[in-house]
């Protein structure tokens, strides 16, 4: 029977839809292309981008004088007509006016706003860091769902085989009914974690497009296996490329700044502004028109009320930011130190599994599987040996994984956008 063309369309539609999916499924994940992604379409950095923007335009807006004043107006003699060109005082009056302010206060108004721009920008390199940050620790937190994955299907064969194993000598009359249950619980608890582990991918994943900005729903695809890299700096050296890279600490610098121009603004306020003013008088007949020319300076006069606790207040603001910036080193020097403790502390563990554990219970799994078929131990036994060499694998690739996000954490603190591909400040 032939199908219709609408039905053949929507059969290739459906093929193109499971190759699509096939093919996203099967695609290695590279985490310098999340990261570049991220730098690009992250909805954060967009909006930290436009906030920027948006700042810069201040700039030119605080070192504008302010606007001009323009007065007209008519001034006419008596109530009961229009005396305009029969008496002297009657006349139309233009006036207009500037105010400027004292030397130096435009360029400081000016000052305050671009340093809050550049404290802005270098935030703006911290929340690009932050969010490369996020991508690593979301891409290696896949890795290891993926690895967990691998490590439940290899030990779920071990169990068919052991299930198999029990069912025989069950059969031949070698072993009770029980021990065949015990053997297909073991394989179905795994088959359980295996479940939960792939909503954990498709957790992972999902967060994982929001923090780089991707909109469609397509799998992400596996992780390629992380390259093991060292760290090759101490304490004092990491805390020292800290302190000169981090973007953080640059925008403390200029909060410091901020608060310093803000208190040099505060001590000008001390000193008047004033105001230009020139009028015309237009007067018909046989009166003369008029010019004037004025000026206008406010007095600080309640400065004990107003100026001096204004300067007082700006010095508190900077003593302020200089304590922030002190705690903000502190708090960088103390994350070395706790992912330096981290990175090491993964790295002696898992040498223990390399070296020690893994092996010795891989031996001792062997050993159990062959006194089980000798009829020489418990299926208990050799249950609870294969399940230890399990939990130790999975410590091993749990730390392997702390290890990378340490080290992903340390690079970001000590070298800044430099550690990104394709992430330098341009």
């Amino acid at each position: 029977m032939w199908m219709s063309t609408k039905a053949i369309h929507s059969v290739i539609f459906v093929m193109a839809v499971f190759l699509l999916a096939t093919s996203s499924f099967a695609q290695e994940l590279r985490l310098s292309d999340l990261t570049q992604e991220a730098l690009k379409n992250s909805p954060e950095i967009q909006t930290s981008l436009s906030k920027i923007e948006a700042a810069r335009y201040r700039v030119p807006q605080a070192k504008s004088l302010p606007d001009p004043m323009f007065m007209f107006g008519y001034q006419n003699e008596g109530f009961d007509r229009y005396t305009y060109g029969e008496e002297q005082g009657s006349q139309w009056m233009f006036s207009a006016s500037q105010q400027f302010l004292f030397p130096g206060k435009r360029a400081l108004k000016g000052e305050m706003v671009q340093r809050d721009v550049e404290s802005m920008e270098a935030m703006h390199e911290l929340l690009k860091l932050k969010t490369v940050a996020r991508v690593k620790e979301l891409y290696f937190d896949l890795f290891l769902a993926y690895k967990n994955i691998d490590l439940f299907k290899d030990k779920r064969n071990l169990f068919l085989r052991i299930e198999d194993l029990t069912l025989a000598r069950y059969v031949a009359g070698r072993a009770i009914q029980q021990e065949v249950l015990m053997a297909q619980t073991e394989k179905y608890m795994l088959l359980e974690k295996e479940e939960m582990f792939k909503q954990k991918i498709q957790s992972l994943e999902a967060m994982l497009r929001a923090t780089i900005g991707r909109e469609n729903m397509l799998p992400l695809g596996r992780p390629s296996d992380p390259v093991y890299q060292s760290f090759y700096l101490d304490a004092d050296e990491a805390v020292k490329k800290a302190l000169s890279n981090s973007p953080e600490i640059k925008s403390r610098n200029k909060i410091i700044e901020v608060a310093d121009t803000k208190l040099r603004m505060a001590q000008k306020e001390y000193y008047p502004d004033f105001s230009i003013n020139a009028g015309y008088s237009n007067r018909s007949g046989d009166f003369k028109d008029m010019w004037s020319a004025t000026a206008t300076i406010n007095i600080p006069l309640y400065f004990k009320t107003k100026q001096e606790p204004a300067v007082f207040e700006a010095k508190a603001s900077y003593t302020q930011a200089k304590q922030e910036l002190d705690a903000v080193k502190l708090m960088i020097s103390a994350a070395i130190q706790d992912n330096l403790s981290m990175l090491r502390s993964s790295e002696r563990l898992m040498d223990l599994y390399t070296n020690g554990l893994i092996p010795k219970n891989t031996q001792d799994v062997d050993l159990a599987l062959t006194d089980y078929t000798n009829g020489r131990t418990d299926l208990i036994v050799v249950i609870s040996r294969l399940k230890t060499l399990l939990d130790y694998q999975i410590l091993y690739w749990t730390q392997f994984v702390e290890r990378e996000k340490a080290i992903a954490r340390l690079q970001g603190i000590t070298l800044g956008l430099a550690s990104v591909p394709g992430g330098e400040k341009k």
